[in-house]
């Protein structure tokens, strides 16, 4: 196992960390992307746009996928690749079939796409 939790440490908040010299299994969303991410889903399911989610967690990235049905392809997919950080951006943010939408350092800047296709949606 690569990491162990450090258990309560006084704030009834537990934290996982990785042995010393070895780095994390794998990439994850923190706590605030990931609220976001769920603030935007959650949006876009009240919207009609959306209706299910998936996943995935590798040693290079982390992915959110969401769909309209869950029988066909994403209709949007958020990736986190932390080895692009000092490039092109760690975020990106890929459309139904595949096509990149937006590349950024910034998770907010990435959404952005998403967040004008819920106004129209909303105005609409």
């Amino acid at each position: 196992m690569a990491a162990g939790s450090a258990g309560n440490n006084g704030s009834g908040v537990d934290r996982i960390i990785a042995f010393p010299g070895r780095a994390a299994a794998q990439v994850a969303f923190d706590r605030d992307e990931l609220q976001r991410i769920l603030n935007l889903y959650g949006r876009m399911v009240s919207a009609g746009e959306w209706r299910d989610y998936a996943m995935d967690f590798t040693r290079d990235t982390a992915v959110f996928c969401a769909f309209r049905r869950a029988a066909e392809r994403p209709q949007a997919r958020i990736e986190k690749r932390p080895s692009l950080r000092n490039k092109q951006g760690m975020w990106t943010l890929f459309g139904e079939h595949g096509q990149v939408l937006k590349r950024g350092h910034e998770l907010a800047g990435v959404l952005a796409p998403m967040e004008r296709r819920l106004m129209k949606t909303v105005d609409g």
